[in-house]
């Protein structure tokens, strides 16, 4: 009989876990039965398999390429099966399951068990990408380029309306849609019994969010007063008004009048203030930033997935260029980013989903800390061009 386990690829907070994970591989070895389980070599998914294996059992991985690249899988296996993706990977582990069973794990092992109990979708339709994020990305910074050097405004024209079709799409449709998406993913969870102890966990990431956001304001104005020599308080002062209409609209473009407003309260100049502000509130999303790199490696250390310094210096790269792209619209710094999200950091769509879900709780706080760094840059700007 196969019997396929979900278990999350750390040890657990309970040293109990690993105890009888191990158990439970031996009894799988020694009865004669085979493991089907993630492939991973750390962790409770390990110390199963390893377990299976000395105790004379089959042990069959199905893992991710995405998590193959990073050479994570556990050798000796008596099979490895490799998918292109998550979504494959758990198709796999259910289709040759006769049984299941589930250790506690994150977020990845909640919707493995809720698919395998047989909470599914009523239809759906796969849409394969017509290409990579990568190689997406360059295009589009190349053709940006081109565009940049033309002097007919043919394409130029063309790329700005396909620029406003996708912001009416975002605004118009997926926008309005996300709060019953998320709904359905807590849905998912209440099924698997664990919703209380993700949502505890989601509390603890908003509270230290809403404390990093508020370190790196009084940061950017300490520098900036540095260049001006003015009390850092007093300036951040005097851009709250901005703070909180960014608080309302959640949108930096619609905050704009104020942001130019405050920032010229402050003493930059109107012709530094009208350049900086505008531009600022389209690629200066420090804010945004700090939540999406926050909230992914919460979410990686929650599913135990394997993470580094050179991999999260690389996401920081690419997700900084690609905040430049996101639109001006409510919850589209996350919707730019989801793309590098699957393609660098291996999320599917459940943890993309509970991305969305924490981002959301906290873009009025993202959104505000983007304006309100605006006015520290103008600042420097001024100083140095005064």
């Amino acid at each position: 009989m196969n019997i396929t386990v979900y278990l999350g690829a750390n040890d657990g907070n309970d040293p109990l876990y690993l105890e009888e994970a191990c158990r439970l591989g031996r009894w799988i070895g020694s009865s004669g039965h085979t493991l089907v389980y993630g492939g991973s070599a750390c962790g409770l998914m390990g110390a199963l398999a390893r377990s299976a294996l000395e105790a004379g059992g089959k042990v069959i991985g199905v893992e991710p390429q995405f998590f193959i690249d990073r050479a994570v899988q556990l050798n000796g296996l008596t099979e490895l099966i490799i998918t292109p993706d998550m979504a494959q990977r758990k198709a796999k582990m259910i289709e040759l399951g006769d049984a299941f069973i589930a250790f506690p794990g994150g977020t990845g092992t909640l919707e493995e068990v809720s698919e395998a109990q047989g909470i599914l979708p009523f239809f759906s339709v796969a849409i394969p990408p017509l290409m990579n994020v990568m190689t997406a990305l360059v295009l589009a910074f190349t053709l940006g380029l081109g565009l940049a050097q033309l002097k007919n405004d043919t394409l130029k024209n063309a790329a700005r309306d396909f620029q406003d079709i996708i912001v009416r799409m975002i605004s118009a449709v997926i926008l309005p849609l996300l709060p019953i998406y998320i709904f359905g993913i807590f849905l998912n969870m209440t099924h698997s019994g664990q919703v209380f102890s993700v949502l505890m966990v989601f509390i603890k990431i908003i509270g230290v969010i809403f404390l990093l956001h508020i370190f790196l304001l009084v940061f950017q104005y300490c520098i900036a007063a540095l260049f001006v020599r003015k009390n850092p308080f007093k300036l951040l002062g005097r851009m709250m008004p901005a703070y909180f209409t960014a608080l309302g609209t959640q949108s930096s473009a619609a905050t704009i009048p104020v942001t130019l407003e405050q920032t010229k309260k402050n003493g930059v100049s109107s012709d530094i203030a009208g350049f900086v502000i505008p531009l600022c509130a389209t690629i200066h999303l420090s804010g945004s930033t700090l939540k999406i790199v926050a909230c992914a490696l919460a979410l990686m250390m929650m599913q135990g997935i394997p993470f580094d310094f050179p991999l999260f210096a690389g996401f920081i790269f690419m997700l900084g260029i690609t905040m430049v792209a996101a639109p001006g619209v409510p919850g589209g710094a996350i919707m730019a980013s989801l793309g590098i999200l699957q393609s660098m950091l291996g999320f599917d769509e459940s943890a993309q989903a509970l991305m969305i879900a924490l981002y959301i709780a906290m873009d009025s706080f993202g959104t505000a800390c983007n304006v309100t760094g605006d006015g520290a840059i103008a600042l420097v700007v001024d100083k140095i061009y005064k």
